[in-house]
């Protein structure tokens, strides 16, 4: 087994959702880095000015700019990242909204949750999908606390 850690990055225009996300996935595991970005222009530089190269991508919606709908779009018409596994994190459980992400190609869906347990167990859960394997469809994109 390598000791080369996998690389989770998060965009997110909230610096405390930021912060939060990286407490979070500390407790989880020590097997992930956390590389964060607060908007769309410097998530996108990231990705196409590697190293590092994502495990996954979280992804916020509602953003100032380039909301994470848009990001989405622009990362899927990349050939270098369609394959990348995007797990929109997100306060909006409009099921329109929702579904539309599945549609413009994400991976998963997470509510964000106000609490800090539920938003670990959420996190936790997402990072134990075999991503190669997956795959979304409505039973199974959104991310069920019950």
């Amino acid at each position: 087994m390598s000791n080369e850690k996998l690389t989770l990055f998060y965009t997110d225009d909230d610096p405390d959702d930021l912060e939060f996300f990286k407490i979070i996935v500390g407790k989880i595991s020590a097997e992930y880095d956390v590389v964060t970005h607060m908007d769309g222009p410097q998530l996108l530089h990231a990705l196409e000015n590697p190293p590092p190269n994502p495990y996954v991508l979280f992804l916020d919606i509602n953003m100032p700019g380039m909301n994470g709908m848009e990001i989405l779009q622009k990362v899927r018409e990349s050939e270098k990242f369609k394959k990348l596994p995007v797990i929109m994190l997100s306060t909006t459980n409009d099921g329109t909204i929702i579904q539309k992400t599945l549609e413009l190609g994400a991976n998963y869906y997470v509510t964000k949750s106000s609490g800090f347990k539920e938003l670990q167990d959420s996190i936790e859960h997402a990072l134990q999908i075999n991503w190669n394997t997956f795959i979304p469809n409505p039973n199974n994109f959104l991310y069920n606390s019950n």
